[in-house]
Order: structure tokens, then sequence, then C-alpha cells
């Protein structure tokens, strides 16, 4: 249970961080931005080896939030290098995120079939 609560409370408290980037952030920032900033975060706080410890503090509640995507890719990457060498670096993040993405792909799919997705106006 002290998990699931710290869970909820870092997770929250990487939501609030983002929130007050956009809100005090004097560009307006679109969404593209926003994903792009988390997953970097996450990658460059995995690497200086900062995430880690948040992951097993939080667990889901830092792994879930796209900071967690980035951590992931970076783990991948460097775990990879460690055993191919350079070229890992290309393909250990990929391989580390592959069932993931694949499952947002497939899931997307599906809902585009089963529903009907109109444009935003």
């Amino acid at each position: 249970m002290e998990q699931i609560g710290m869970a909820f409370l870092i997770g929250g408290l990487i939501c609030l961080a983002v929130q007050l980037v956009i809100d005090l952030t004097p560009v307006t920032l679109t969404a593209g931005h926003v994903m792009v900033g988390l997953v970097t975060g996450g990658a460059v706080l995995s690497a200086l080896g900062w995430y880690e410890p948040l992951v097993q503090l939080a667990g889901a509640g830092a792994t879930v939030p796209l900071s967690g995507f980035g951590h992931a890719l970076a783990q991948g990457a460097m775990r990879s290098v460690d055993e191919r060498g350079l070229l890992g670096a290309l393909s250990g993040g990929i391989e580390a995120t592959a069932v993931g993405v694949a499952t947002a792909v497939i899931f997307g799919y599906t809902m585009a079939v089963l529903f009907d997705p109109k444009p935003k106006r």
C-alpha cells in the first residue's frame, strides 16, 4: 500500500511540474514540445543515474509518464552498448521499448477501427 501512495505522489508531482512548465513558459508549447521534453528529460535523468531511484521509490508513478519511456530508451541503449558496443546504442532503446510501442500501435489502430475518429474542430 505504501508504494501505491508513492506512485500517486511521484506521478502527480511529475504532472504538476509539466503543468507548471506549460503555464509559466512565455512561449506557446505544443503537445509535441511537451512530449519530446518529457522523453528527453527522462533519458537525460536516466543517463545521470537520477531516474532509477525514482523508479525504485514510485514504481508505476515514475514509469507510466512519458519520462519513463525516455528512461526505458536510455536504459536499453546503455545495456546494449555494454553487450554489443557502439552499435548497441542504435538498437538497444528500440529493443527495450518494442513491446510498449507495438501495443500502442495495435490498440490505437483497434480503437480507430471500432470507433469513428473525427478531426478536431
